[in-house]
């Protein structure tokens, strides 16, 4: 499908929230460019349904090849959630190409960390090790079972995870009975009830009188802004009370 700048939104931004799109940038006079046009259709072709395939006459379309930088063409773009998510420069065999599609698309982990229960979760940290959005809801699961010690190693092994970091100092902090520490079993209940801005709240008021509990419960407070997300207003706020509480 050739796409235009009038059509551009709505065919690769807004349609890249639901599936990856390709965008092949090229132009009639690229002799490259009609070597990897029918290479990405057949490829693309082989894949029907997971991924779109579009193309962009630069020449026509002098805006956009100036908004995404082509400066040599066969370019290739793959958009993924209104975004850019991978690049291809050139003319390239099919072995590149398949290479390039199929890390747009989600992995078997992926998949099974969608379905979310027990087994599925423990499967894709088999195929994953590292995946925190696989360790952390699993790690939940056994927490509720009164796992810990097991939840705590499934933890252990997601390196850089504020998330993972953060509900393994829950753990602690549940789990440590310190005398200096204060009661926390309201905000953890808020927090398992699906209240965070509560959670979050008790957390962070808790920190001036907390002692030698301050830095788990900053981490717990840590994890669960992570999970929020930058933008998310509750996240906004809540670093703003947390600075505070701490400086």
């Amino acid at each position: 499908m050739d796409v235009s700048e009038a059509t551009f939104q709505t065919a690769v931004i807004d349609r890249s929230h639901a599936l990856p799109v390709v965008v092949d940038f090229w132009a009639e006079w690229c002799g490259p460019c009609r070597q990897l046009g029918p290479v990405l259709e057949r490829a693309v072709a082989g894949r029907a349904g997971k991924v779109e395939l579009v193309k962009v006459d630069v020449d026509a379309n002098q805006l956009l090849a100036r908004t995404y930088q082509i400066q040599g063409i066969p370019a290739v773009k793959a958009f993924r959630d209104g975004s850019v998510a991978a690049e291809l420069v050139g003319a390239q065999p099919s072995p590149a190409v398949d290479r390039f599609l199929d890390s747009l698309l989600p992995s078997e982990a992926d998949g099974l960390i969608e379905q979310g229960d027990e087994d599925s979760l423990r499967r894709a940290l088999e195929l994953e090790p590292t995946r925190d959005d696989a360790a952390v809801p699993l790690a939940r699961i056994l927490l509720a079972r009164g796992e810990e010690d097991e939840a705590l190693e499934i933890l252990s092994r997601v390196p850089g995870s504020f998330a993972a970091d953060g509900l393994a100092a829950r753990i602690e902090l549940e789990r440590a009975g310190l005398p200096e520490s204060p009661d926390l079993s309201e905000a953890f209940a808020a927090l398992d009830a699906g209240d965070p801005e509560r959670a979050l709240d008790l957390l962070i008021a808790a920190l001036p009188s907390a002692d030698g509990a301050s830095d788990r419960i900053r981490r717990v407070v840590v994890g669960l802004l992570e999970e929020l997300g930058v933008e998310h207003p509750l996240a906004r706020e809540s670093r703003r009370k947390l600075a505070s509480a701490l400086y």
